[in-house]
């Protein structure tokens, strides 16, 4: 969504136009700012969990106001549904109905952060009904969000808790402006790996990382986020884009590799630049990626292929040479796409790929684990892009306005924040899961 159509239909006479034509309003999205508090008001703690008053004094010691129970007739900025340790559906009942209520109090930019165990095979069917129904609840919270606010969860596996590391990290995403474009989404804390960082504003500081792709756009933005949150950056990308390339480098103070990703060899020259020059490889970004569109009827073999070549066989032939070194605590985040999750049209070739991404990520997490790492995947929707910016305008126009709650295309920066996350130690118990930065929508790429 155009920024002078959010100002005009958000602003003066024309907020009151725009509200009595019933044209659709888009709210300005709560970002993160190294600056802002973490949360516009107060949280909530509704239900009971072994550990709820553990995770509440973590809360306090992050600055926050805490209430349990009830917050009376205070203006909320956060709310905490502790759903963990309910056993059937008449459970959810009372605790639902609270936090309808409780959303009447929600500010705008405000978060609902749901705490929740997987469902499983081997659970009673009562057990397995209240784990899989609390899914459809956040995913529907999240639809009737307004002012920016999201709903989004957290699932426990078995032997973590809400004051697992990684559990206190992913809530402290939710909670923070950079979840911003992330609504109904779920992460899986499957162990008590992780550790919060000494700093929240530099929790990459000591790191070395690579970004692929990094010229121009969500490559770009991603490597000036993750520079923002300590790391030594290198930024990678095909010769052709150097001029581009030097301006993001310059811009953070990062080194720079000209390379061509589906290069046999371009593992080991992304190791020897970064180990050579920093002295260490600590977190490696696949961004790198192209589209070449048509219709499968209409589709070749020079597009489908190039797409194979650099969306996923280039990173599964790093990936085996990352592995085959052994390099300690190795974290990758791929870059993925709701495209790969629920097909687009005339992107048959694109979706194998970004589906590929998915399915790589899942099937590589046990590797990487073994030696102290971690894979992760961010799946972005409608972002604003160039490559969304070919999209014909009618298309883009209608997509933004059928987006659920936020009515709006994300920005770059949206995707970046999500991987700084998935990228740092805290993460280190989500191993192998795959994030949607989408607004709650599967359109765009």
């Amino acid at each position: 969504m155009a920024d002078k159509y959010m100002e005009l239909v958000n602003t003066g006479l024309t907020k009151k136009l725009a509200t009595m034509l019933g044209l659709p309003r888009p709210p300005r999205l709560r970002r993160y700012s190294p600056d802002a508090a973490l949360l516009p008001g107060p949280v909530l703690i509704l239900g009971a969990s072994a550990k709820a008053q553990e995770l509440s004094d973590t809360l306090v010691s992050w600055g926050l106001d805490v209430r349990r129970h009830d917050a009376g007739e205070a203006k909320l900025g956060g709310l905490v549904l502790l759903l963990d340790e309910l056993e059937r559906p008449t459970d959810l009942s009372p605790l639902m109905l609270a936090a309808g209520q409780a959303l009447r109090k929600l500010l705008p930019g405000g978060r609902v952060v749901a705490f929740s165990r997987p469902a499983g095979d081997d659970d009673e069917p009562q057990l397995s009904a209240v784990r899989q129904g609390i899914d459809g609840v956040v995913r529907s919270m999240g639809r009737e969000m307004r002012g920016g606010a999201t709903a989004n969860g957290i699932v426990l596996e078995a032997g973590t808790t809400v004051a697992s590391p990684s559990a206190l990290a992913a809530l402290r995403f939710f909670f923070s402006g950079r979840s911003a474009y992330v609504d109904g989404q779920f992460l899986t804390v499957r162990t008590n790996d992780g550790v919060l960082p000494a700093d929240f504003a530099k929790p990459l500081a000591g790191k070395v990382a690579v970004v692929t792709g990094a010229a121009r756009g969500i490559g770009a933005a991603i490597a000036k986020t993750l520079s923002r949150d300590g790391a030594q950056v290198v930024v990678v990308d095909m010769p052709a884009a150097g001029e581009a390339l030097a301006k993001v480098a310059n811009s953070i103070g990062a080194t720079t590799l000209q390379l061509d990703v589906t290069a046999e060899d371009a593992a080991q020259q992304i190791m020897d630049h970064a180990i050579g020059r920093h002295g260490s490889l600590d977190l490696v970004i696949h961004n790198a990626g192209i589209t070449r569109d048509k219709l499968l009827a209409n589709m070749d073999a020079g597009r489908w292929d190039s797409v194979i070549a650099v969306n996923i066989a280039s990173q599964l032939r790093m990936n085996e040479a990352f592995l085959a070194a052994k390099l300690p605590g190795l974290r990758i985040v791929s870059l993925a796409s709701t495209s790969g999750i629920a097909g687009n049209r005339g992107q048959t070739n694109y979706a194998a790929s970004k589906g590929g991404v998915i399915g790589m990520v899942h099937a590589s997490a046990k590797l990487f684990a073994e030696n102290g790492g971690s894979i992760a995947a961010v799946a972005p929707g409608f972002i604003e892009t160039e490559m969304t910016a070919k999209i014909p305008l009618g298309t883009r126009t209608v997509a933004r306005m059928v987006l659920p709650s936020l009515m709006q295309g994300g920005l770059p920066v949206d995707v970046a924040e999500a991987i700084s996350f998935l990228g740092s130690d805290a993460a280190a118990g989500l191993n192998g899961q795959v994030l949607r930065v989408c607004g709650q929508s599967l359109v765009g790429a």
